[in-house]
């Protein structure tokens, strides 16, 4: 029998943030900001995710002139999927967990 392993809920809150709008490309910065996480934890994540295709990355100009070109990333159709599979039953915990990272 396949193990099913849960995602950490460092990963679940990537996933929660990226499935709020999950067409829409994101820069990390934005989403380290929407959920606390540091840069160290988050690109990590992101890079995993993407390595089992359930992000699209890409890189983009910078919209000041001058500054280098940002990564972006959004889910594929397969990681809208995954995203709501494993967040189903832990969206209250990880909405928590954001808002204590980040008082309003």
């Amino acid at each position: 029998m396949a193990r099913v392993r849960r995602c950490s809920d460092q990963t679940l809150a990537v996933l929660a943030a990226l499935t709020e709008q999950s067409r829409n490309w994101r820069h990390g910065y934005d989403l380290s900001s929407e959920t606390g996480l540091k840069s160290g934890t988050l690109y990590p994540i992101l890079m995993r995710l993407s390595d089992r295709g359930l992000l699209d990355s890409k890189w983009a100009p910078h919209e000041r002139t001058g500054r280098p070109p940002r990564h972006m990333y959004r889910l594929t159709a397969q990681g809208i999927a995954f995203a709501r599979e494993q967040l189903a039953g832990y969206l209250p915990a990880i909405a928590t967990s954001i808002s204590r990272r980040n008082p309003a």
